[in-house]
């Protein structure tokens, strides 16, 4: 995958704001949970400020009416004037209506920033996937489709985690810090200028190993993302392993991978315990130090045994609020890593793309193809040739059979068609307009394909078929099953178009999936047709009702068929017969097979087989 080096190596949590961006659609959201935490962060500290008055006027032996040294207090004396000067009971049902302003206060933040973490995630989601159906299939053979999908699940849940808590902790700890340290010096300035000296020395542990807490949170997910890709791989290719007895060694692959996991995680595990520990031991230390210097201050009679309780109340607060955010950098730094890698897919652009003006296709369509000196080159093999100064012309209508060993660019011929490959040199063109002049997608409704590895969704027969034409009504639907001669065995599924397909189509035999692709392609009734021999892995009862599917499916469009079987294209217009990137034979079946050619030697050698 292209990496954004200012992505990739960030070492701060700007990787952030990517997820700060997808906040911002929903303002209000974001309004009700900063009121809802400054309220409660406010009641949070007016906790110490009435047990400070409770002591004071309470079990120091005050009146009611004694003085009030809390500012907080001062305020609320000339807001209610007389209303204070009350008892000590006064004091209580205060701190009991502030615990359920807490409460409440708390309850709505947790409420909006939760509601703000899943939504954004939502969005953040459908955002990546929206971009990833965009990507050409080259980025796909660059980049594991199950890593992909490990970063749409287990990152997204991080910074799901980070949205919805982390950041809504930080906050909250940030307002009480501040708000406490205002609220010590209101009480003891001294104190709390001695308390202060120690949070640079704090600060620069939590910087230095936070860098390294954010490397290996990245190396964690990366590890992470590698044990879904085996779990994914393994259980696709379920059959396969089983059928090879090679269960131990996918056994032993997966533990290594989650032994790699484990190891990565346990040394971010250790490093966060590491300055977690030295944190607390300074924060606290520090505490104890000041707390030390104030139990000398109420015996010299300097402050009251309220007051100090009120800071040593606060004190613990501030203290656990700077605590709490050493915890909360660490997975700001973990949810940091996490928004880069989706902030790669999301950022990442198609190599395929639309023109700025892209010009029209004509109509009505012809169903013209026409390759003219192209040479090839996958990205992935830049120093293989796929296609060697490659030219061919299929007239509308006509049905032209590609033949050639493993490896000839027999497929790749389909990829340029659909324009999922530009050439490197020479143009393709579609009804006489070259592709890389007009828009992918009107090209490629032009197209309609059957795969010899036929794709079926998870999903329901009904929305399989609509794969072709998605606002096919069910009577276009059941005329285009009966063409395909499908329509027997769909009508005996228990659910009939709404029977669930189960993965890859797991319900259906080999013929049946190959039937309701060649549905879903006389559905989208295209002008050109590409088949890639969809016979050749078929019993003789499915291949006979596939091909006569394909002869209907065939009939007045332009064919180009990819034939593993020669048996399938003797009725081909044109045979064209391809061998390293070349087309090295060109005619009918009767013409090449006297001519002893490529093209007889493959049929001789298939036939022979056939017999034997």
């Amino acid at each position: 995958m292209a990496k954004n080096p200012d992505v990739s190596n960030s070492r701060k949590l700007g990787n952030l704001k990517i997820v700060w961006g997808f906040a911002l659609q929903y303002p209000w959201r974001i309004a009700g949970a900063c009121l809802a935490l400054i309220v409660a962060a406010a009641a949070t500290l007016a906790i110490p400020a009435g047990f400070q008055q409770v002591i004071d006027q309470g079990f120091g032996g005050h009146t009611a009416a004694a003085p009030i040294r809390s500012p907080m207090l001062v305020m609320l004396k000339g807001s209610l004037g007389q209303y204070l000067d009350v008892g000590i009971n006064f004091w209580f049902e205060l701190l009991l209506a502030t615990v359920v302003v807490l409460a409440l206060a708390t309850a709505t933040r947790f409420y909006f920033v939760s509601w703000l973490g899943e939504r954004v995630i939502a969005d953040l989601r459908a955002a990546v996937q929206r971009n990833l159906v965009t990507l050409s299939p080259s980025f796909f053979e660059e980049n594991r489709p199950s890593e992909i999908a490990s970063r749409l699940t287990a990152d997204t849940s991080i910074i799901e985690q980070v949205v919805g808590t982390t950041v809504s902790v930080a906050l909250r700890n940030i307002v009480i810090g501040v708000g406490g340290i205002g609220y010590l010096f209101s009480v003891a300035p001294r104190l709390t200028a001695l308390l202060l000296i120690g949070i640079p020395v704090i600060v620069l542990p939590i910087v230095v190993l936070g860098r390294r807490l954010e490397r290996i949170s990245r190396q964690s997910q990366d590890r992470i993302a590698d044990v879904g890709s085996i779990a994914s791989e393994t259980l696709g290719a379920m059959k396969i392993v089983q059928a090879f007895g090679q269960q131990d060694r996918e056994v032993g692959r997966f533990r290594d991978a989650v032994e790699n996991t484990f190891s990565t995680a346990q040394r971010r595990i250790a490093l966060r315990s590491v300055m977690t520990a030295v944190v607390i031991t300074l924060i606290f230390g520090a505490i104890t130090l000041v707390m030390w210097q104030g139990a000398l201050d109420v015996m010299a009679g300097k402050l009251t045994g309220g007051s100090i309780a009120a800071f040593v109340l606060t004190g613990g607060l501030v203290a656990g609020a700077f605590g709490a955010l050493t915890e909360v950098y660490g997975d700001l730094l973990r949810g940091s890593a996490a928004a880069g890698r989706l902030a790669e897919l999301l950022n990442e652009r198609p190599s395929i793309a639309a023109p700025a003006l892209p010009i029209p296709l004509p109509e009505p369509a012809q169903g013209r193809v026409s390759f003219s000196h192209v040479e090839f080159r996958y990205p992935t093999r830049p120093d293989v040739s796929a296609l060697v100064d490659f030219s061919l012309d299929v007239a509308p209508g006509e049905t032209v059979a590609v033949v050639g060993p493993s490896g000839a660019g027999k497929t790749t011929l389909f990829q340029l068609i659909q324009r999922f490959y530009d050439p490197a040199a020479g143009t393709v063109s579609v009804d006489g307009v070259a592709l890389p002049l007009t828009d992918p997608a009107w090209v490629r409704a032009r197209i309609a394909m059957v795969p010899q590895e036929t794709v079926i969704f998870a999903a329901s027969a009904r929305d399989n078929l609509r794969y072709g034409r998605w606002d096919a009504d069910d009577d276009a639907l059941w005329s285009a099953a009966e063409a395909a001669n499908a329509a027997e065995f769909l009508r005996k599924l228990p659910d009939g178009l709404d029977t669930f397909m189960g993965e890859g189509g797991a319900r259906l035999s080999g013929g049946q999936r190959q039937r309701l692709a060649i549905a879903r392609a006389i559905l989208r009734n295209a002008p050109i047709l590409l088949l890639d021999e969809a016979t050749s892995a078929l019993d003789a009862e499915s291949e006979r009702l596939v091909q006569d599917a394909l002869d209907r499916l065939m009939e007045n469009r332009t064919t180009i068929v990819i034939a593993h079987r020669l048996a399938t294209v003797r009725a081909a217009d044109r045979i064209i017969v391809m061998s390293d990137g070349r087309i090295v034979e060109e005619g009918n079946h009767d013409s090449l097979s006297r001519s002893d050619g490529l093209y007889a030697r493959l049929a001789r050698l298939q036939f022979e087989g056939m017999a034997a």
